[in-house]
């Protein structure tokens, strides 16, 4: 007899439900795997706990939730809208967030649990901060460590240190805000960086904190039959420079020259009249065997990623890299970059690289190597089983039932 799913069930002592805050900045038109997960979490909450959701600006949640798959009763979820309405004051809480900060802490009195989905935020008393983007820490000298920039010198720097003492030590102590760096050094409160590449990037500059590494989700899941073709190369993602999708193409040209096959490469991703999307199309139209697709959802990005039989990912510094679980769960091989979550993921020396010389001999090999490409295409598909969606809600029913049953 299959045992019963007792999930759902409440309390068996008849204890009020666990009242739990959800805090999420807000939805927007450029909707990706960050949102999923604070809906994700809801919908898991909801099960045993009363959940309010905290958001900065008014969104349709339940469109949202019913774009990715996720099923919540909104009839019994509190959401509240947390930012001023008044435009100069939106403007300052913009510097320093003491509007959102009041609010999160009102509303964190009658709450027994309290989850930032974005980054660390100040609730006034311990609670669990999910780690998305480093660059959105609000820390400038954080900001250079991880994106390895070089620091400002001279004046700027004085003014940087000037502007960081009254901010950190005096406008934010009258205004009862704790800042990144004060939130991370206090014990009580426990971080989830999204990678442990993140976590590390983290400790090496702010030190030691409590933190468990907790993986996001992937909301692609493949469902059409794969008709590869053996010959092309894949990238999927924003079109901007961070990206660098200009490598992208010289790494696949280098190959080409290798190889000597006719290697494809098709780009997906919105284009905008951006200098940056108008350089692009400059080296397209130079380069035939390179096509820009634009924007692909729904089916059309699903029979994309099943489309082509390598990927290739180029930008170094990101925490995680949603686009390479994604062709890991299409049935790509993906290249990735040796620095930054997209190797975590990947978790194969033999497909990392330091340079786009590497990167090319790399993919040059796997096209002319019939058994080197097999055994990659195997550990490849063993990689992608991590990343499922039921794998992850695995993994988020674990985590959140702790987080639950650990509170006071």
């Amino acid at each position: 007899m299959t045992a019963r799913d007792t999930r759902n069930d409440p309390p068996a002592n008849g204890a009020p439900p666990k009242r739990v805050l959800v805090y999420y900045r807000s939805f927007d038109s450029t909707f990706g795997g960050g949102e999923y997960l604070p809906l994700s979490f809801i919908a898991e909450l909801q099960k045993k706990c009363a959940v309010t959701f905290a958001l900065d600006w008014k969104s349709d949640v339940e469109g949202y939730a019913k774009t990715v798959g996720v099923d919540l009763d909104v009839s019994k979820l509190k959401v509240v809208f947390i930012k001023p309405k008044n435009h100069l004051a939106q403007r300052l809480d913009a510097i320093l967030p003491f509007y959102r900060t009041r609010q999160l802490k009102k509303l964190a009195k009658d709450a027994d649990v309290c989850i930032s989905t974005i980054n660390m935020f100040d609730f006034g008393k311990p609670a669990h901060h999910f780690v998305f983007l480093l660059r959105n820490f609000g820390d400038n000298a954080f900001f250079d460590y991880c994106s390895h920039k070089t620091p400002p010198t001279g004046a700027k720097r004085l003014k940087r240190k000037f502007v960081t003492f009254v901010g950190e030590h005096i406008l934010r102590r009258l205004l009862g805000i704790r800042s990144t760096r004060r939130i991370l050094a206090d014990r009580r409160e426990h971080i989830y960086p999204n990678s442990q590449y993140a976590e590390t990037v983290m400790r090496g500059f702010y030190g030691a904190f409590s933190s468990t590494v907790f993986y996001p989700p992937t909301i692609f899941e493949p469902r059409c039959a794969a008709d590869r073709d053996p010959l092309k190369v894949i990238c999927l993602g924003r079109i901007h420079p961070e990206k660098r999708i200009d490598d992208i193409i010289d790494i696949v040209e280098r190959a080409r020259a290798l190889s000597g096959r006719d290697v494809t490469l098709q780009i997906a991703g919105g284009l905008d009249e951006s200098e940056y999307a108008g350089h692009l199309r400059e080296m397209t139209e130079e380069k035939p065997w390179v096509s820009l697709r634009g924007q692909v959802i729904g089916g059309e990005k699903d029979a994309f990623l099943c489309s082509g039989t390598y990927a290739v990912h180029a930008m170094r510094n990101e925490t995680f890299g949603i686009s390479v679980t994604e062709y890991l769960k299409a049935g790509c091989i993906p290249v990735v970059p040796e620095e930054g979550g997209a190797c975590e993921i990947v978790n194969s020396p033999e497909l990392t690289f330091r340079s786009n010389d590497e990167a090319a001999r790399i993919l040059a090999r796997l096209l002319a190597d019939a058994d080197f490409r097999e055994k990659q295409r195997r550990h490849c598909a063993e990689q992608a089983g991590m990343f499922t969606r039921a794998a992850y809600l695995e993994r988020q029913h674990k985590l959140l039932e702790q987080i639950v049953s650990g509170a006071e």
